[in-house]
């Protein structure tokens, strides 16, 4: 079991467990003690101290001014797991596991598990094709002002420069500093540069390959090395040394979601994390870090404080406004950002919150596979998000070779199309006293987003300097159309929100309308309307018409995307 860090003041008592003499021996030339002594060094001279009462006392730390306004961001994940372009990113721990599609696809196209396991991946992995600045052009078309790119996946090979493990893409595999050059490109484009680490589960992601004849097997039976060897919590294991691609490949708890699950990650493991995060911090100095929900596992939590003071102390000394991006409760309220995968919230919420989810429905890389979102379903998620006080972070998968597979590049370009006609309704704005109207709500909670079928009552709301834009989420859908395929656009659009305010019925708004007028309108003219015990009627057929003819009404896969109404008052 980890041990507790001790309460500040006495930093004397803040030095970690020693590494092993063994592997200081192996590993000589990374001096792994000194840089754990300038990491507690960091994490406690402030102005942010390693506590709880420290990291959540101030609202800045949850919520940076840039986040707040950019509201649109890019992931990619993009790593050796993304070689055989098969099944999902999960391949480097299914492959092992037998009886899966993947262990029966590794030995039909890679030969043995005993001779051809996941290491045997690192000299495919060329990025023949890869060029950063494509990628951020992409990526910029779409709308996005932030990018995050996948630092460090499950598997444990790393896409950046690192002198903790050689299993990395500037010695290994592309032999290129991945993350550096998408980190250029990504500050050439004026964009915010973060990026996320999902190394906490590769204590237990390899473990699988431990339970029959693999590469993984033969190494830890290969390792005279008894140290190695021993019992953890009641597990035995064997063999694997630290340094080595697959170590410690632990056994996988029964629930992904235990978080006192054993047996417990070791201060080894758990040093080599701290320190590998650290050194991403302070060679790219992300504006945020992102990480899995493994973080959140008990032995984790004074090493999480840890790493987050040492990087709210080491952005305080950059003059850069950063935060953390996590789920569940790997970090005390108020101390990051809450992220909720595949999901989110069906209502606005009284803090900032990030959802993250991917431009298929089955994979977060590529593969041959995919089962592609309508480019207007994730226009419809980043108006719902940003309506209910959150952010969108759109995952694309790129190919092996490091291109962006065309029908990825079709969705980002119909986002982007959307964009430039009606992201003054996304960017900069807040969440309006009301943020839904009509009979279809948002789906809530994690993993959660079956496509649903709005209508043209489904109204969200976001503001910005006084004004209100109501986007209007299926303009074409009709109330109560079965789909989203309709070619009859409505000749008045109706929010009942704005209906007249009487003492029997007190609506949002009790106000004078000085105009409306509709985003993508050619003319820009003044949208006519009345305003009764129902709503705001507003005749919108004309515009429409304009804007069908002028390109500004966004269609994708016969369905037209939503339109947003700018509401002004006196």
């Amino acid at each position: 079991m980890s041990q507790h860090i001790p309460a500040m003041p006495d930093r004397s008592s803040w030095i970690l467990p020693a590494i092993p003499a063994a592997q200081s021996k192996a590993h000589s030339l990374r001096a792994t003690p000194a840089l754990l002594d300038e990491i507690v060094r960091v994490a406690t001279q402030g102005p942010w101290l390693p506590t709880q009462e420290s990291l959540a006392r101030h609202e800045q730390l949850s919520t940076p001014a840039w986040f707040g306004r950019d509201k649109f961001g890019i992931f990619t994940h993009w790593g050796l797991y993304t070689v055989p372009e098969f099944a999902n990113e999960w391949y480097s721990r299914n492959l092992y596991i037998q009886g899966t599609d993947e262990f029966k696809h590794q030995i039909d196209t890679f030969g043995a598990h005993s001779e051809h396991g996941y290491q045997s991946f690192i000299p495919l992995f060329t990025a023949q094709k890869f060029n950063a600045h494509e990628w951020l052009d992409a990526f910029a078309d779409a709308g996005a002002r932030y990018y995050f790119p996948v630092a460090e996946h499950h598997d444990g090979f790393q896409m950046y420069a690192s002198r903790l493990s050689h299993f990395n893409a500037v010695e290994m595999g592309p032999k290129r500093d991945i993350i550096g050059e998408l980190r250029e490109a990504t500050l050439d484009h004026g964009m915010h540069f973060a990026t996320s680490s999902h190394r906490a589960e590769h204590w237990w992601f390899m473990s699988h390959g431990m339970e029959f004849d693999s590469d993984i097997r033969r190494e830890a039976e290969a390792n005279t090395n008894t140290e190695r060897g021993g019992n953890l919590d009641g597990f035995e294991y064997r063999g694997l040394k630290h340094g080595s691609f697959y170590w410690p490949a632990m056994p996988e708890p029964a629930s992904h979601m235990d978080m006192q699950s054993k047996p417990y990650p070791s201060d080894e493991y758990l040093q080599d994390w701290l320190m590998r995060t650290c050194e991403i911090i302070d060679s790219y100095q992300p504006e945020m870090l992102y990480f899995d929900w493994w973080i959140g596992h008990e032995a984790f939590k004074p090493y999480v404080m840890l790493m987050a003071a040492y990087y709210y102390n080491r952005a305080a000394q950059w003059g850069r406004d950063v935060s953390i991006c996590y789920k569940e409760n790997a970090l005390p309220w108020g101390a990051g950002m809450m992220d909720v995968e595949r999901g989110g919230y069906n209502q606005a919420m009284p803090f900032h919150w990030q959802t993250d989810t991917s431009i298929a429905y089955n994979s977060w890389d590529y593969t041959s596979t995919l089962e592609y979102k309508p480019a207007g379903e994730i226009v419809r998620t980043l108006i719902n998000v940003t309506s209910h006080n959150g952010n969108l972070l759109l995952n694309v998968g790129p190919r092996a070779d490091g291109s962006l597979a065309q029908k990825d590049r079709d969705i980002l370009h119909t986002i982007g199309s959307w964009m430039k006609v009606n992201s003054e309704a996304i960017y900069d704005t807040i969440a309006w006293k009301e943020s839904d109207e009509g009979p279809t709500p948002a789906h809530s909670g994690s993993f959660n987003e079956a496509a649903i079928d709005y209508t043209s009552a489904d109204i969200r709301f976001t503001s910005r300097a006084g004004i209100v834009y109501a986007s209007v989420l299926a303009p074409a859908g009709g109330e109560g159309a079965e789909h989203l395929h309709r070619s009859v656009l409505p000749e008045i659009i109706t929010v009942k929100a704005y209906r007249e305010y009487r003492d029997e019925d007190h609506s949002p708004f009790h106000g004078v309308m000085r105009r409306v007028s509709i985003l993508g309108d050619p003319e820009n003219t003044d949208l006519p309307f009345t305003r009764d015990s129902e709503g705001l009627h507003i005749h919108v057929g004309e515009a429409l018409a304009r804007m069908r003819a002028a390109g500004t009404l966004i269609t994708s896969d016969e369905d037209v995307l939503p339109v947003v109404l700018r509401l002004e008052e006196k």
